[in-house]
């Protein structure tokens, strides 16, 4: 037989080829078993907005046609299904729903290894248990769903799994203590924002690999096991907005990997252990809202990669800690709202990366000290009620070019510091509940980046300055509990810097303003998204303006006391996101507008102390008698039945 010519040779090695790749599709297409395993899942969904299951039909390949699925490279198995709600390309993100069960039937895919279900918002039912036969499963996120019921104790058999994300479902009962002595391989666990309860189960200790633990925002009770530290890899611990008791372990001091320790909002009680110290490599801690006591460990200055430090909201005791001074890399400290004394340690100039230092709330004093000038990168001092005797704001702190300044209950006397006229750089500025006196004065207009001015409970006086008017950015004003006389309408007609710069709040109850009120208030740029408007207890007079059924998300209106004459305008029911109207020891007169007493939102409605007369409106709103009391010409639920004739 003579030789292949070398056009022929080439001809038959291309047939080969071909042929070889057709060999090779049909062995990858997919596997019976799994086919039917995912049209089982399909039939379990009643509604897919997004087709993100469109391309799963019977008469295709699972393994080369339909999208988010994919398989080995020989038998065409599905190793592979990854449908979640949220997910992005290039230039694109896409986010989605799919509503149905988790059918059973996607346990059949005996080799799958990637399972990604999450963020489809509306998968609901229980998390089959015929998942725990999934053997070779390495990740398992069904997390941002509707699920509901137990985590399975079948879990135990997934003893491969690296990844387990469950977390923003509804659900319930304990966390199984079996499945997590099998759980070895795992290193993520995700589990936070359910409905979780029991303790904390001590077989947590067996997940030596574990680098994250996530069980915040649950209803956990019990102590946090002491077995938690033999997890020597754990980076990330959350265990915050729980129900969890009893003390902090001192084995926590084992866990030499952690990052990021978490155990705020629970019930914590006793000290904290001197072997926090141990936790080197810890950058950020939130040990708040419990009820921890006992004095702050000296063994806290070791940790010298801490960035974050919230102690804030406990019962803790003694004093500050100088060694604290020590933290160079520490950017935030929160220890407000305890029972510290004595003096703000002198060490603390030296947290040369600090931006924010709140000891607010405490029993510290002393004043503070002048070292703090050389926080340069300081952003926020809060040092409020706290017995410091200030006297007067240091005139050093200019120097710091803070953003917020709260000083309230420090001990303050005498004028506002006039060293704040060019202070153009702060945004809030808190000296309430002070001993300030004289009046607001005009270069209070130079602080043109004020967003937020409280001065309330003070003694301050005199009318207000035209030059309020600058305060283009101002949204939150609190002046109440002091004596300012004048109009009020420098305030409702400043500029404003759109979009920002509308009010949020105002409140002048308490002082001594004169009205009446300007009937354009609701008009005015600035009180166009006021939610909170406060003018109690000042010599108005005048009638309640018409336009305020202008202020379209108003949801508190207080003017009891107001000496307010005239009738409830209806056009106060145009504010329909009111949820409290206080108009008491007025000289209204008048019915009550129907649309007023049912504003759909409203909760909280006093108009005693009037002269308001006639039927009171039906309402669906439970509100007592006697916010309606001592208006003679009232009748009707819920006072007495009006009297016919």
């Amino acid at each position: 037989m003579a030789f292949l010519t070398k056009p022929l040779f080439i001809s038959f090695f291309w047939i080969i080829i071909v042929v070889a790749s057709v060999f090779f599709q049909r062995s990858d297409a997919c596997h019976v078993i799994d086919r039917a395993g995912l049209l089982g899942f399909k039939a379990g969904i009643v509604d897919d907005p997004s087709g993100l299951l469109n391309t799963w039909t019977a008469s295709t390949d699972c393994c080369s046609a339909w999208d988010g699925v994919s398989c080995d490279a020989n038998g065409g198995r599905v190793i592979n299904v990854s449908r979640p709600g949220l997910f992005s390309g290039d230039d694109f993100i896409t986010d989605t729903s799919m509503t149905g069960i988790i059918s059973p039937a996607i346990a059949n895919l005996s080799s799958l290894e990637f399972l990604d279900l999450s963020n489809l918002k509306n998968l609901k039912g229980p998390i089959p248990p015929q998942l725990g036969r999934l053997s070779r499963l390495r990740y398992l996120f069904l997390d941002s769903n509707e699920l509901t019921g137990r985590i399975p104790p079948t879990f135990r058999g997934l003893s491969r799994l690296q990844k387990l994300y469950l977390s923003s479902n509804r659900l319930s009962g304990g966390i199984p203590s079996s499945a997590l002595e099998s759980l070895t391989s795992l290193s993520e666990l995700g589990l936070s924002e359910n409905s979780l309860s029991a303790g904390i189960p001590a077989t947590i200790g067996r997940l030596k690999s574990l680098k994250k633990l996530d069980l915040h925002t649950n209803r956990i009770s019990g102590s946090i096991p002491a077995q938690i530290g033999r997890l020597k890899k754990l980076t990330y611990l959350d265990l915050s907005d729980n129900r969890i008791a009893g003390s902090i372990p001192p084995s926590l001091g084992g866990l030499s990997a952690l990052v990021v320790l978490y155990l705020n909002q629970n019930k914590i009680t006793g000290s904290i252990p001197p072997s926090i110290g141990d936790l080197h490599k810890l950058q950020f801690c939130r040990l708040s809202e419990n009820h921890l006591t006992g004095s702050i460990p000296p063994s806290i200055s070791k940790l010298r990669n801490i960035q974050r430090l919230i102690l804030e909201n406990n019962k803790l005791t003694g004093k500050l800690p100088a060694a604290i001074g020590d933290l160079e890399n520490l950017t935030d400290l929160f220890l407000g709202n305890n029972r510290l004394t004595g003096r703000i340690p002198p060490r603390f100039g030296q947290l040369r990366s600090l931006m924010i230092l709140d000891l607010s709330r405490n029993r510290l004093s002393g004043g503070i000290p002048r070292q703090l000038e050389k926080l340069p990168q300081l952003q926020t001092l809060d040092l409020s009620f706290n017995p410091l005797g200030l006297a007067d704001v240091p005139a050093w702190l200019d120097k710091l070019k803070l953003f917020r300044l709260i000083l309230a209950g420090t001990g303050i006397t005498g004028h506002l510091p006039t060293w704040l006229s060019s202070a153009s750089y702060i945004s809030t500025l808190d000296l309430s509940s002070n001993r300030l006196t004289g009046g607001l004065p005009r270069w209070i207009g130079n602080m043109t980046n004020l967003s937020f001015l409280n001065l309330s409970n003070n003694a301050l006086g005199s009318s207000l300055p035209s030059e309020l008017k600058n305060l283009s950015l101002l949204a939150d004003l609190d002046l109440h509990g002091n004596q300012f006389t004048g109009r009020m309408r420098a305030i409702f007609e400043k500029s404003v810097r759109d979009p920002l710069g509308h009010f949020n709040s105002i409140d002048l109850s308490h002082n001594l303003f004169a009205g009446p009120i300007d009937t354009d208030i609701g008009v005015h740029t600035a009180m166009s998204t006021i939610e909170r408007l406060v003018l109690s207890h000042n010599p108005l007079g005048g009638r309640i303006p018409r336009s305020i059924g202008n202020m379209s998300r108003l949801q508190k209106v207080e003017m009891a006391g107001n000496g307010l004459s005239g009738t409830i305008p209806p056009e106060l029911g145009n504010a329909k996101e009111l949820t409290s109207i206080i108009l008491s020891k007025n000289n209204l007169i008048g019915p009550i507008p129907k649309g007023v007493l049912n504003l759909p939102w409203l909760v909280e409605f006093n108009v005693a102390d009037n002269r308001l007369s006639g039927r009171i409106p039906p309402h669906n709103a439970s509100i007592p008698a006697g916010e309606f009391g001592d208006n003679p010409g009232l009748c009707g639920a819920p006072l007495p039945p009006c009297k016919h004739g």
